[in-house]
């Protein structure tokens, strides 16, 4: 009899070690593009970058990013640090809100100006493979500048994401 409960017990572990884990990726890198318009008037498009990871499962993601904004005769570079919620809505998709801190170096006829904001960002990320390889997202921004003039600005990023295991 206890032969085989010990060989019932090997069996079962050797399944259990058979199964493959889903892990998460250590972290997603957004590559894609972006554009911006300024509550007052004027708009601008360009490119952006981020990476993602999460240090708490279901509860916590932290983006850092930059966006390269480009109009006539001014260019904008934002970097953010976001702090974002994440829900699972399906395997496929994926819900967050972020809000963080953002600086903003802007170059407009010539006058070079850096200040710093506030950005509040919904994510919306869809994974059509099971594994989480490749994706894409769009993920609409609200920005307020503390600096003079404190501008206002509604934004749009939206690209491809890369998971990396």
């Amino acid at each position: 009899m206890h032969r085989y409960l010990i060989a019932t017990s090997l069996l079962l572990s050797y399944c259990g070690l058979a199964q493959t884990v889903e892990r998460e990726p250590v972290a997603i890198i957004e590559l894609g593009g972006a554009s911006s318009r300024n509550i007052r008037g004027g708009s601008s498009v360009g490119g952006d970058v981020a990476v993602e990871f999460t240090p708490i499962e279901n509860w916590l993601e932290i983006e850092v990013g930059t966006s390269s904004l480009f109009a006539r005769h001014s260019a904008e570079w934002d970097t953010d640090l976001l702090f974002k919620k994440p829900w699972t809505l399906s395997r496929k998709v994926e819900f967050m809100v972020g809000i963080g801190p953002e600086w903003v170096h802007a170059r407009q006829f010539g006058i070079k100006k850096n200040s710093l904001a506030g950005e509040f960002a919904l994510d919306l990320m869809y994974w059509p493979g099971a594994k989480h390889k490749l994706g894409c997202f769009v993920e609409p921004a609200y920005e307020y500048t503390f600096g003079h003039g404190h501008e206002r600005a509604i934004g749009l990023s939206w690209g491809l994401l890369i998971a990396i295991p």
